[in-house]
């Protein structure tokens, strides 16, 4: 089987030595990252409960079986918090190929 899947990734990881300022820019926009406005996206989805401990990025991912989904999601996550300047502990990657539950 080859050609373009589509997987939905979900990068889980925590929170870590936050600035006063992102910790104050977190605690504003929680409501608008709550899980239950999230969906899996090109350009990913970020949602963090009110505790600011944990976070989940979700990224629709469109590749090949072997260009590793995981790994560009991964790239996409660390990114996106270097970008807006959020402390992480260790990414972890969830993927899940969309494509297999298509093709019955």
């Amino acid at each position: 089987m080859s050609g373009e899947r589509t997987y939905r990734v979900t990068i889980r990881g925590r929170f870590a030595n936050l600035t006063d300022e992102a910790r104050r820019y977190l605690v504003q926009a929680q409501p608008e990252h709550d899980i239950f406005v999230s969906a899996f996206t090109v350009e990913g989805t970020f949602t963090y409960d009110e505790r600011i401990s944990f976070f989940n990025l979700r990224y629709e991912v469109k590749c090949g079986i072997d260009d590793g989904p995981s790994a560009i999601a991964l790239a996409e996550a660390a990114q996106f918090l270097r970008t807006m300047g959020f402390g992480h502990t260790p990414l972890k990657a969830e993927p899940f190929d969309v494509s297999a539950v298509w093709d019955g």
